[in-house]
């Protein structure tokens, strides 16, 4: 996987890109790298693995990520997740979460260096699918500088086949994960300038990007482009990804029969005791900008909870979209 192909991603982002997430960005694109929410070595040792861990064939090429600095306990977890057949186990470096620093995992081990290696050392002897390492450009007052470069260093010695790079800084003292999505400026060049010095490892940028010629442009100078955030409000521009990586012109995309293939999902979800809103809470920004989203959404918010409902419901808000008139621009 991680070859000289470029790589599009759709970032792990937690509450947000659970099973049901990734099989509707799976009807979107083909191609892109989807990833789990980030799941917490424990948890997959002690807790309701076929919950945390469960997914649709369809969702390949899917990575699992770990929290956890425990190599052992990772190792393990690992181990796990490569017997349910995920195509990659990538390490959370990034996250700022109270709960996460809590458990001396995530962004906190950007301090910590030696600790990652040795995490990236008994990951990739315990499976033979790619381990990779998402992290920070650094934490606190730490110099971005040579904070990356250590983490970096740390990683590939260990013999990690990719790092991707969330282009902030997190500060862990005095802002909310929700603050250090967005306060913490954007160093792309700091990605950027890795990525000259290791011009034989796979580095991928992630922070920011909300249109695909972004995407592109950063293509240019890195392996893989990871977006977050727009590509879950916005899933629709999920549907250029693969014409991106191919160099090809995108077609429009099949909304009726991509509402087809939820539908039957969302019954398949309905009938083994799961309610309707865990599938369609993901799919309220399918039609941003086109005429009738709004009461689209309405429609999803109000009756997707209530007890029984089935696609019926999904139905019902598809069709007041109207799809003959082009959709505004962002």
């Amino acid at each position: 996987m991680y070859s000289k192909q470029k790589i599009f991603a759709v970032a792990p982002m937690i509450d947000w890109t659970d099973r049901h997430c990734r099989f509707f960005h799976r009807q979107l694109t083909a191609r892109a790298l989807l990833y789990t929410e980030m799941v917490v070595a424990d948890a997959i040792l002690h807790g309701p693995r076929d919950r945390l861990l469960g997914f649709d064939a369809c969702e390949h090429p899917v990575a699992l990520q770990l929290g956890g600095s425990d190599p052992e306990k990772l190792a393990k977890a690992a181990r796990i997740g490569a017997e349910y057949g995920y195509n990659e186990i990538n390490l959370n470096v990034g996250c700022p979460s109270d709960r996460v620093q809590s458990g001396t995992f995530g962004a906190c081990l950007m301090r910590t260096p030696d600790v990652v290696g040795a995490c990236v050392a008994a990951l990739k002897a315990s499976v033979t699918i790619p381990v990779t390492v998402k992290c920070r450009i650094g934490v606190d007052d730490q110099d971005p500088e040579t904070a990356l470069d250590a983490v970096a260093e740390t990683v590939f010695a260990a013999g990690a086949d990719a790092l991707w790079v969330h282009a902030r800084k997190a500060w862990l003292q005095g802002l909310s994960p929700k603050e250090n999505r967005e306060i913490p400026p954007l160093d792309y060049d700091r990605v950027h300038r890795l990525k000259m010095a290791c011009p034989n490892k796979f580095i991928g940028i992630n922070g920011g990007f909300h249109t695909l010629d972004e995407v592109k442009l950063q293509l240019s100078v890195m392996d893989g482009v990871m977006m977050g955030r727009a590509a879950y409000q916005t899933p629709a521009i999920l549907a250029g990804v693969d014409a991106l990586l191919a160099d090809q012109t995108p077609q429009d995309l099949d909304f009726p029969g991509l509402i087809d293939s939820m539908a039957e999902y969302a019954d398949r979800h309905v009938a083994s005791g799961g309610r309707l809103g865990h599938v369609t809470r993901h799919m309220v920004g399918l039609f941003q900008g086109r005429p009738g989203a709004r009461r689209y959404r309405q429609i999803l918010s109000m009756e997707a909870n209530r007890p029984g409902a089935g696609s019926e419901v999904l139905r019902e808000a598809f069709a007041a979209v109207d799809l003959s008139v082009a959709q505004e621009a962002a």
